[in-house]
């Protein structure tokens, strides 16, 4: 299920942005990433609870077509595959703090449930 590549045309820089960041998962991926630095599959699993392995697999994909995302694969048995954020990917969580700010005011305003997600150690 190859997905066409992402290049426009587009009506504005928030629609290319948008274009790259869709989905309700690859925010919190760059968060994720961004937070901890480098995190195997499952670890990335239990810090975004919800997702399924199909959608994470699929989010993680795109973001490394996209540039946002590294993917390490170590000669190891059983193979051990480590994701980091590319520079590019860096930028735009920097460029996506605002709106979570401007979400954290929300979650505070509407009185808003947030899910407390357990620390996991780095592995």
């Amino acid at each position: 299920m190859a997905r066409a590549p992402r290049c426009g045309p587009y009506i504005c820089g928030i629609d290319a942005a948008l274009d790259v960041v869709s989905g309700k998962w690859k925010g919190l991926i760059l968060w994720e990433l961004d937070a901890h630095g480098v995190r195997r599959f499952a670890e990335l699993r239990r810090g975004l609870p919800g997702v399924s392995e199909k959608m994470l697999t699929q989010h993680l994909r795109e973001m490394e077509a996209d540039g946002l995302v590294h993917r390490e694969v170590y000669a190891e048995v059983p193979p051990r595959v480590e994701y980091s954020l590319t520079e590019h990917g860096h930028t735009l969580n920097k460029a996506l703090e605002p709106l979570g700010v401007w979400g954290s005011d929300r979650i505070l305003r509407e009185g808003a449930e947030k899910v407390d997600v357990p620390e996991t150690s780095h592995g």
